[in-house]
């Protein structure tokens, strides 16, 4: 913190500084406990009747009420925390977009609200890149009715942590009672190193289409409808790799890639619980990679649930590194 003229701690922030990064410290005081004090970094997204909304990288919204302030500047925006690729949010925004179409969707403004019978939240929430072109009031209640309309509960994707993202948008939600269900992270890195990992690939296959076996091995859906076919099977170029199981059983192993001009995604990477640590997953990866550059691509990306130690373990030496984090809310009171 910076100190004003004498030594003491100044607040140097005001209601104008909203949408900035801040780093701010404040007086925490149960009765009867000593004096503590914290401090918070992130975006000012309202300063309204006393209380201000500071959002962190984690889009973790923090609540500080004016009358506890004994500190606060304006920070400069957070450093580059990867090595991979340079790329704006909204860049990858669009491109994961893109190798995870949904079955409809619509435009509200610059938002596109998209629905695939329910099948995973990145099919079935609104990607909100600019304006909806009306209040936000008016945007959420169109946003509910949509949904409503195809029995379905309404989720908004939002993003922190790099350049354009949302910050400002989660804490609005957050104050109207949109509950955060899922965040993960979008990761980069360049794709050469992965296609040159040592990784024997001869039994992978590779097809541009799923049959029953793959199916069988991915678990994000119970009954595989052609709206699952349809969101699987959409993209630019998609490549889809297998490691077979036993006969007539599931794969042991699978993956899905879209190459998208200089992007190469990768999801979908599964292996049997009974063979994992036996260098699956990176077999599928490397195949895949392969024929990702074969096709041009450069750089890579994919999207992990924070919570998933294993496949961050992955990634993490495949040189994958953080790019942004990703949300999911859902409307207040909606129908699971």
């Amino acid at each position: 913190m910076d100190f004003a003229a004498g030594g003491r701690l100044e607040v140097r922030i005001t209601a104008a500084d909203v949408g900035k990064r801040v780093s701010v410290r404040r007086v925490v005081q149960e009765p009867g406990d000593p004096l503590k004090f914290t401090d918070t970094v992130g975006v000012l997204t309202s300063w309204d009747n006393g209380v201000l909304m500071i959002t962190r990288r984690t889009g973790e919204a923090v609540r500080i009420e004016e009358s506890a302030l004994v500190a606060g500047k304006v920070v400069p925006a957070a450093p580059a925390r990867r090595r991979g690729p340079s790329a704006s949010y909204e860049e990858l925004a669009r491109v994961a977009a893109r190798a995870w179409q949904p079955v409809e969707s619509e435009r509200l403004g610059d938002w596109e609200l998209r629905a695939a019978s329910g099948f995973t939240r990145r099919a079935n929430s609104v990607l909100p890149l600019g304006d909806p072109g009306r209040p936000l009031d008016a945007a959420l209640t169109a946003v509910r009715d949509w949904y409503g309309r195809r029995g379905l509960p309404a989720y908004v994707q939002t993003a922190t942590g790099a350049e354009g993202t949302q910050e400002a948008l989660c804490a609005e939600l957050a104050a109207r009672g949109w509950t955060r269900e899922v965040s993960a992270e979008q990761r980069v890195a360049s794709l050469a190193p992965v296609a040159d990992l040592d990784a024997d690939v001869d039994g992978v296959r590779l097809s541009r289409s799923v049959d029953e076996a793959w199916l069988r091995r991915y678990q994000r859906f119970q009954v595989p409808g052609p709206h699952v076919l349809k969101v699987l099977g959409a993209g630019p170029s998609v490549w889809f790799a297998s490691v077979p199981g036993a006969a007539g059983g599931p794969c042991a192993a699978i993956g899905r890639c879209v190459v998208d001009g200089r992007w190469a995604g990768f999801m979908a990477v599964e292996v049997d619980e009974t063979v994992r640590r036996r260098g699956l997953a990176t077999k599928i990866m490397v195949a895949l990679a392969r024929r990702a550059l074969e096709e041009g691509a450069s750089a890579a990306w994919l999207q992990v649930e924070a919570h998933n130690g294993g496949a961050l373990a992955l990634y993490d030496g495949m040189g994958f590194q953080l790019h942004h984090a990703y949300h999911h809310y859902r409307e207040p009171g909606g129908a699971v």
